[in-house]
C-alpha cells in the first residue's frame, strides 16, 4: 500500500517534471532541465518559496510557544477537567479546514468581529484579510493540536517525582521546569514541530481562501500551474523542489533535537 500510494505517485511526479511542455500542443514525449531551471532563476518563485518556509517556520515557533504550556496543564490536570481541556484541543480537528478558513475570513474582514472590536475601542480599521498575518492565525488554529497532543504524549511518560524531586533539591519551578522537564520532552516537541512544520508548508485551503490570489504559497502555486495554466510538468518540479525542501530542514532540525536530546540525557 505503501510503495503504490506514496511511492509511486511520487517517481510519476518525477518523470512528469521532466518532460517538455509547449502551450500550444501541451505534453510531448521529450525530456528536459528547463523547468527546474526556470524555478530556480526566477525570483517569482524563489520569494513565493521563501514566503511558504518563513509562514510554515513562524508557525511552527508559534505553535510552540503556545502549545508547550497548554500540553504541561494538561499533564497537571485531574479528571474531568482534563478530559474537558482535552476535548477542546482536539475538537477543531472535526471542523472542516475549509469551515474554519471561511470563518477566520468572517473575522478578520474589513467588517469583521476583529475590526468591529477594534473601532468600538477607538482604533482604525486594519487590513488583516489577505495577508501574511491571516494565514498564520489561521494555520496556528489549525495546526496547534498537532503539537500539543505529542508534548502532552511524552509529559504522561516522565514521572511527577523527579520534578518534585527538583524542587526539594532547591530548583525553582521555572529551574525544574526548563533543567528537568524540558529535555525530557523534547522529542514530543521533536514529532510536533515536524508534524507542524510539513503540514504548514504543505497547506493548500488555508492560503488559498485567506491569502487571495496575489498572496500565494508554494501549494497554490502548484494549483494554478497544474488547473490554470495546464502546465503540468513545471507544477510537478515545484512540487518536487518544495518536497525536497521540506525534507531537507525537517531532517537537519530532527539531526539537530536528537543530538541535543543524547547529550542532554546522555
Amino acid at each position: 500500500m505503501f510503495l503504490g500510494l506514496v511511492v509511486l505517485p511520487l517517481v510519476l511526479t518525477v518523470i512528469l517534471s521532466f518532460h517538455a511542455y509547449d502551450h500550444s500542443t501541451g505534453i510531448k514525449n521529450e525530456f528536459t532541465l528547463a523547468h527546474y531551471t526556470a524555478v530556480f532563476s526566477d525570483s517569482y518563485y524563489l520569494g513565493i518559496f521563501w514566503r511558504t518556509l518563513r509562514i510554515a517556520a513562524l508557525t511552527t515557533l508559534i505553535c510552540a510557544l503556545i502549545g508547550l504550556p497548554e500540553a504541561y496543564i494538561l499533564s497537571r490536570m485531574r479528571d474531568p477537567w482534563r478530559s474537558v481541556f482535552l476535548l477542546v484541543i482536539i475538537g477543531p480537528l472535526l471542523v472542516s479546514v475549509v469551515v474554519r478558513a471561511f470563518g477566520w475570513s468572517m473575522l478578520l474582514g474589513s467588517t469583521g468581529l476583529v475590526n468591529q472590536t477594534l473601532q468600538a475601542l477607538g482604533f482604525g480599521s486594519v487590513r488583516l484579510l489577505y495577508t501574511e498575518t491571516a494565514i498564520v492565525i489561521a494555520l496556528v488554529h489549525v495546526m496547534l493540536p498537532f503539537m500539543v497532543i505529542p508534548v502532552w504524549t511524552a509529559l504522561q511518560k516522565l514521572d511527577p517525582m523527579v520534578e518534585a524531586a527538583a524542587w526539594t533539591l532547591g530548583a525553582s519551578r521555572f529551574t525544574a521546569l526548563r533543567r528537568v522537564v524540558m529535555p525530557q520532552v523534547s522529542l514530543g516537541m521533536l514529532s510536533g514541530s515536524l508534524l507542524v512544520f510539513g503540514l504548514s508548508a504543505s497547506a493548500f485551503a488555508i492560503p488559498g481562501l485567506l491569502g487571495g490570489r496575489r498572496l500565494k504559497m508554494a501549494a497554490t502555486l502548484v494549483y494554478d500551474e497544474y488547473m490554470h495554466e495546464l502546465n503540468w510538468p513545471l507544477g510537478a518540479a515545484i512540487a518536487i523542489i518544495v518536497l525536497v525542501a521540506n525534507l531537507a530542514i525537517m531532517l537537519a532540525y530532527n539531526r539537530m533535537v536528537e543530538a541535543r536530546a543524547r547529550r542532554t540525557l546522555g
